[in-house]
């Protein structure tokens, strides 16, 4: 059996942080240990992992101290400063974890259960749910090929090949992470047997939704998203709610990133990477459709035409 471990970056979750300590605490296979970094938090998120850390030893708390500024690079900082105190622990998968996601209690040994059966397994996890419904195996179109930033488990020799969190300020940190794994021949995937559910949909944490999608517009640019896939991207995005608002601000971030010349932070092997899949996934998707076939958006960038 391959042993694992946990690491949390967490700042101001006292409204979701206790899902997920239970959901931790109680997995029919638990890790070695679980470091917890409180980055700088002003409610009661270090009290309550500090509640559940006297009951399971092996939870660990790290405070860091209070900053003004939000960013996605703090997130990476905070992952960091977590595997650092992991050093000297031998394991083979290490996991991170969002403080606001759940999960059943035999979900971790399922996953894990991947990565022994398969070696050349980099990245595993499962797609999520969302409130109202959302599944991201039916409302996304990044497939069974990619593993969602709240919930990623990383083999240890893949993390290391990678170099782990790239503190992009941006965002895109997880995303990064999971593309250069896969650019560098690491099986990478999301098992549709189970999900975890996100309490906070993506990317809205102290923003309305609609800043949320022109924020996104804007990461589509700087992690070097083709404009061929955006365009299209932007007019499915209007089918969903709220419909043609949430099209017009995925549009403007991506346009505005283009005329203020954003700086993108991937390589150049990597974007041509990146666009290199979302054209194989329009090419699947206009087959299916010429074929009068649903378009299954799971599974749609690894189908064989």
């Amino acid at each position: 059996m391959l042993n694992y471990v946990l690491v949390t970056a967490a700042r101001n979750e006292g409204r979701f942080i206790e899902r997920t300590l239970k959901s931790v605490v109680t997995q029919t296979r638990p890790p070695l240990r679980w470091v917890i970094v409180d980055d700088g938090s002003t409610d009661e998120t270090p009290q309550l992992v500090e509640k559940y850390a006297k009951d399971h030893p092996w939870i660990e708390l790290v405070r860091r101290p209070q900053r003004s500024d939000r960013s996605f690079a703090g997130k990476a900082h905070a992952v960091n400063a977590a595997v650092e105190r992991l050093k000297g622990q031998r394991y083979e998968v290490i996991g991170n974890l969002d403080a606001d996601v759940s999960f059943d209690p035999d979900y971790l040994d399922f996953v894990l259960k991947k990565f022994e059966a398969d070696p050349s397994l980099g990245v595993g996890g499962t797609p999520f749910t969302e409130e109202r419904g959302y599944d991201s195996v039916r409302d996304s179109f990044e497939g069974e090929n990619y593993v969602a930033g709240p919930c990623q488990l990383f083999r240890h020799a893949c993390w290391l090949d990678i170099g782990g969190y790239f503190p992009n300020k941006a965002g895109g940190v997880d995303w990064i992470a999971v593309m250069t794994a896969r650019m560098k021949g690491w099986t990478v995937r999301a098992f549709p047997e189970k999900r975890f559910h996100h309490h906070r949909s993506m990317g809205t944490a102290q923003r309305s939704q609609l800043s949320s999608l022109f924020s996104y517009g804007e990461k589509d640019y700087y992690l070097g998203g083709s404009p061929v896939w955006q365009m299209f991207r932007c007019a499915y995005r209007m089918a969903k709610r709220p419909y043609l608002l949430g099209g017009l601000a995925l549009a403007a971030g991506y346009l505005i990133a283009v005329f203020r010349r954003m700086p993108r932070v991937v390589s150049p092997e990597l974007m041509r990477f990146h666009r290199a899949e979302q054209m194989k996934k329009l090419k699947n998707i206009f087959r299916t459709l010429l074929r009068m076939k649903k378009v299954d958006s799971f599974s749609v960038a690894t189908e064989q035409r």
